[in-house]
């Protein structure tokens, strides 16, 4: 397991809260970084990830799950947002047939990949994690940050 040398615990109660957060982690993980997501189904991924178009300067209302299809991109404007799933791929040849470290070495690009920690090569790599579970009311995320 990476040791981090920084932390953050963040705290959303709706998911105009979690857009927020997602615009505000832009600025503490500008890119180039790889950073990846963890977090059950339906724990708001998507949404962090939304927020963080928004504040890029992307078109939020494009951002959608890339659980079949695996890879979306969304130009901002200066920054490219890199959004994976890995959820569907079972081994690391598979990840790198996605062309992750191509896009993970790209200056210009923030990828943000979900279901990463099920890679040794890619926590491995990675510049951050978010991690995201359910609060104690419904809308409740807490949300850890670590780079």
């Amino acid at each position: 397991m990476k040791n981090w040398t920084r932390e953050k615990r963040l705290r959303t109660r709706s998911v105009q809260g979690t857009l927020g957060l997602g615009q505000m982690l832009t600025e503490l993980l500008a890119a180039p970084k790889l950073v990846v997501l963890r977090g059950e189904l339906g724990m708001g991924k998507t949404v962090l990830v939304k927020g963080m178009a928004e504040a890029l300067g992307a078109d939020a209302e494009e951002v959608t799950s890339p659980t079949f299809t695996l890879v979306h991109e969304y130009k901002g404007v200066k920054t490219r947002l890199i959004h994976l799933d890995l959820y569907r791929l079972t081994t690391e040849r598979e990840v790198e047939g996605i062309g992750l470290w191509e896009m993970a070495e790209a200056p210009d690009a923030l990828v943000m990949v979900e279901w990463g920690d099920k890679f040794a090569n890619v926590m491995e790599r990675a510049d951050a994690e978010v991690s995201i579970t359910q609060g104690e009311a419904e809308d409740e995320r807490l949300l850890v940050v670590r780079w």
